[in-house]
C-alpha cells in the first residue's frame, strides 16, 4: 500500500525565489515543487489501491500498479503545465521527465517504505481509517524528505527550475 501526492502548482506568480541555477532558492519554491509531485503521486497511488483492490490483486501486483500510476499522475500534472505554454508534445515530455523523476522517485522510496515498515501498514484496507492514517503519514514524510532534494536541484538549475522556464 503506498501513496503519495504530486501536489499541482501553476508556476505563474509564484515567488520563485531562485535565480538561474545560482543555488539561491527559497524553501517556499522547494515545497510548492514538491506539492506539485506529491499531488501527482497522491492521485496515482489512491487510484492504484483501488484498482488492485478491486481486481483482488496482493500487495505486490498493487504497489507496482500504484507506482507506475505515481509517475504517471505526476508526470501528467507537469505535461499540462507545459503543454498549456505552447511547447510540442516531444519537447514537453522531456521537460516533465528530467523535472519529475528524482523527485517522484525519492517520493515514492519514502512513501512505500513508511507503509511497508509501518505494522500492518501493507495489511489495511481502503475501507480502514488505519489505511488513511497510514497514508498521511507516509506523504508527510515523503514531503519532508523530498522538499530538501527540490531545493538542491532547483538550485542547480535542475528538477522543477527546468520547468519554470516555460512559464516566465
Amino acid at each position: 500500500m503506498q501513496h503519495d501526492t504530486h501536489a499541482e502548482h501553476a508556476h505563474h506568480g509564484h515567488d520563485h525565489g531562485h535565480h538561474g541555477g545560482t543555488g539561491k532558492v527559497s524553501w517556499r519554491t522547494a515545497a510548492q515543487a514538491t506539492l506539485h509531485c506529491l499531488t501527482g503521486c497522491a492521485i496515482g497511488e489512491v487510484l492504484g489501491m483501488v484498482i488492485g483492490t478491486a481486481l483482488g490483486w496482493g500487495n505486490v501486483p498493487t504497489m507496482a500498479l500504484a507506482i507506475v500510476l505515481a509517475f504517471v499522475f505526476g508526470y501528467a500534472l507537469t505535461l499540462r503545465g507545459i503543454l498549456k505554454a505552447g511547447v510540442d508534445f516531444r519537447t514537453a515530455f522531456r521537460v516533465a521527465l528530467a523535472a519529475d523523476t528524482l523527485s517522484i522517485a525519492v517520493m515514492e522510496l519514502i512513501d512505500n517504505g513508511v507503509i511497508a515498515l509501518w505494522p500492518g501498514g501493507m495489511d489495511a484496507h481502503l475501507s480502514d481509517p488505519m489505511f488513511w492514517s497510514i497514508l498521511a503519514i507516509a506523504l508527510a514524510a515523503a514531503f519532508v524528505v523530498t522538499t530538501p532534494v527540490n531545493k538542491w536541484l532547483i538550485g542547480r538549475g535542475k528538477g522543477h527550475a527546468v520547468v519554470h522556464k516555460y512559464h516566465h
